[in-house]
């Protein structure tokens, strides 16, 4: 199909990045002709300063957190690096044997590889927690690992959503348990920002992750909440930046658009909550009369303790996701495999494999994900194309198979 036949793309994918909001690019665009840099002690530096220090203490507020607790880093890599690297170094160097990390099964990569890094390279002890079937933590299991281990558990890390499926993670039942024991925990709070009431200090966290470009925000922004009697090794060492724990020049620019962000989302989240589960219902429901034979995955319940209400996860039998993706795509729609793609080869996500997915299945879904700018007819327009997609993608793989 040329691009001047093609159908306007409708984009169901915001639980990868979603779009900035208008009043984010103009406080961007505006801190963009700012001339300064905030560790410098003249006036342009004082005034960029005065900026990024005033976006602190919003989006501390906004978290239920203080200000020196949020350490601006470039968004939600770098800070579960800085997250899981610094609390283990920061621990074991304090107590050799703090020498074990407690990670779940279903963790982003960017906790998965580093857990897996320390691991190789620095001689970290990991348990890894099972989930069930919809990917929530089975508590059970984790309270005896505690149990057994608590004088060898330096940090403990749990998503607070899942990334793949939406299912939500029990938090506090979580640091309830490690609490009592000094052992630090930290969540990834990436996909649950914005759609969840995040409150740090109610959480009883040690470390929380947020990033920008799931809020509306620009992308190459986000931050470590780290408490303050909370000690974590650098990653990198500098000019002793963000509490000498991320060492660099900060963005003005991304900061003060991070903060416009997470104001509008927390500002409008009930309302938007509440408008995006309702089109997330209406998209199952058409789903499964357009497509009979799909699967619809994860929890069915809603809510701050069950699962986000932007994400549809679906398996169509008989399919392989990377096809539908590619036909979705050629029709104008944009949607997310529940596949990791590593060096070029599709791979089946160790995410649902770990919620006991076998691989033709975890190889046949598909992510759909709403975001604040959804409509209506961006559902009309996948329904209108997914039946037919679904049959060319399901003869293709019979013939592959034969």
């Amino acid at each position: 199909m040329s691009a001047a036949l093609r159908p306007p793309s409708v984009y169901l994918d915001h639980a990868a990045t979603t779009s900035m909001y208008p009043e984010v690019i103009e406080v961007m665009t505006r801190e963009l002709g700012r001339v300064g840099n905030a560790s410098s002690l003249h006036t342009s530096g004082r005034s960029a300063r005065r900026v990024v220090e005033e976006s602190r203490e919003l989006i501390a507020e906004r978290i239920g957190a203080r200000p020196s607790e949020v350490v601006f880093c470039s968004g939600g890599t770098e800070a579960n690096n800085l997250a899981i690297k610094g609390l283990y170094w920061a621990r074991n160097a304090a107590d050799a044997s703090k020498d074990t990390i407690v990670f779940t099964s279903v963790e982003h990569h960017a906790l998965l590889d580093p857990v897996t890094w320390l691991e190789k390279h620095e001689g970290a002890r990991v348990l890894t927690t099972p989930v069930d079937h919809i990917g929530r933590i089975n508590i059970d299991q984790l309270a005896e690992d505690i149990a057994r281990d608590s004088a060898r558990i330096a940090v403990l890390t749990t998503m607070w959503a899942n990334n793949e499926m939406g299912t939500i993670q029990p938090i506090r039942e979580v640091v309830s348990l490690a609490q009592p024991h000094g052992i630090l925990v930290h969540s990834d709070a990436v996909q649950a920002a914005g759609y969840v009431n995040v409150n740090f200090a109610e959480s009883g966290l040690d470390a929380m992750t947020i990033t920008a470009h799931k809020l509306g925000g620009p992308v190459g922004v986000g931050a470590l909440v780290i408490r303050r009697e909370v000690a974590a090794t650098p990653l990198m060492h500098g000019g002793g930046q963000e509490r000498d724990i991320r060492s660099g020049t900060i963005g003005v620019a991304l900061i003060a658009a991070f903060a416009k962000a997470i104001e509008i989302t927390t500002d409008t989240q009930a309302e938007t909550t509440a408008r995006i589960e309702s089109l997330r219902e209406e998209l199952v429901a058409r789903i499964r009369v357009a497509v009979p034979e799909a699967i619809i995955n994860g929890d069915p319940e809603t809510g701050s303790d069950h699962r986000l209400p932007n994400i549809v996860h679906a398996t169509f039998p008989g399919c392989e996701g990377d096809a539908m993706l590619m036909l979705l795509d050629a029709n104008g729609v944009e949607v997310s495999t529940g596949s990791a793609c590593a060096a070029g080869v599709p791979q089946p996500s160790h995410v649902l494999i770990a919620m006991g997915f076998d691989e033709g299945a975890a190889r046949g879904s598909l992510r759909f994900s709403l975001g604040h700018d959804s409509t209506q007819a961006d559902v009309d327009r996948l329904i209108a194309v997914l039946p037919q997609v679904f049959e060319r993608a399901r003869a293709a793989s019979l013939v592959r198979k034969h």
